[in-house]
């Protein structure tokens, strides 16, 4: 006899109810329970996600309408607004960051076992961190004040190319400066971090080069710098110039790091590209 089971329930298999449930006594999440489970709320929002829905409508209305359905994904029955909205309001927010820690954990142990697949050949670990917008409606999410007529909230996310997994993400308002999120991370000596200029801020990059974090941002174009040294570059190839530098604002000022200034031709774009990155000195 051939057995099959929804997309939807496939899905679940990835976050084991022992697992789970482990997380819910550890947070104490179901303390306010009144009789609807943390695993029925997961189940509600996670159909929520995929099933694209946009109210607390939408997803009991979707749920009920599978109702008989719902037993082999673990809930007996599709909750009430009233009820889903009480747990949204009330659940720890931790427990979800707990599973959310399983699954990446899972998938980390997934990609080591196959290698890793890196498009990028690196022996150190390569992360790129990055801000994105997400526009709402100021009108339906008031808390979400961007411009004066756009709401926006921003997703802070730090992406492992060790299989492109997320090791760190954050939604804030979306006036939160890249750079306040950013200083609150912590690197592992030896990782490269590519970022945008959203992210220069000179004092932090010393800050990462005496922890042996090494970065590659593009510079800005108006930036004012000295140059120190011009070094020798490489014949036939895209390389134009390949610089130390030292930024005018920190001349004088008994303070004086130096930088790295390659500029790179693109062919295909045909415009140069001005990247910054470490200079081989001492940062001490």
């Amino acid at each position: 006899m051939n057995r099959g089971c929804s997309i939807f329930s496939q899905l679940l298999q990835f976050f084991p109810r022992m697992e789970f449930e482990r997380a819910v006594r550890e947070h104490k999440a179901e303390r306010h329970a009144r009789g609807f489970t943390s695993w029925g709320q997961f189940v509600a929002m996670l159909f929520c996600q995929l099933g694209r829905a946009h109210s607390l409508r939408e997803i009991c209305g979707g749920l009920a309408s599978c109702e008989g359905k719902l037993r082999h994904l673990g809930i007996p029955l599709a909750p009430k607004r009233s009820t889903l909205a009480y747990a949204n309001e009330h659940r720890p927010w931790e427990l979800y960051q707990a599973v959310f820690e399983q699954l990446l954990e899972k998938c980390q142990k997934e990609v080591a076992s196959q290698g890793g697949r890196k498009k990028f050949r690196f022996k150190n670990k390569l992360m790129s961190l990055d801000g994105s917008i997400i526009d709402l409606s100021v009108s339906l999410y008031d808390w979400a004040k961007f411009r004066r007529t756009k709401g926006a909230i921003k997703l802070h996310l730090l992406l492992d190319h060790d299989g492109y997994l997320p090791s760190f993400a954050v939604v804030t308002e979306g006036k939160r400066s890249e750079l306040k999120v950013a200083r609150t991370l912590s690197f592992e000596p030896g990782t490269i971090l590519a970022i945008d200029r959203g992210y220069i801020d000179y004092e932090w990059f010393v800050e990462l080069s005496r922890r042996g974090v090494f970065f590659v941002t593009r510079m800005k174009q108006k930036a004012s710098y000295v140059v120190v040294e011009r070094r020798e570059v490489p014949q036939n190839r895209n390389v134009l110039a390949d610089e130390v530098i030292c930024f005018c604002s920190q001349v004088g000022e008994g303070k004086e790091y130096f930088f790295r200034r390659v500029e790179i031709w693109n062919e295909e774009k045909q415009e140069s590209v001005v990247f910054l990155i470490p200079a081989s000195r001492d940062w001490s």
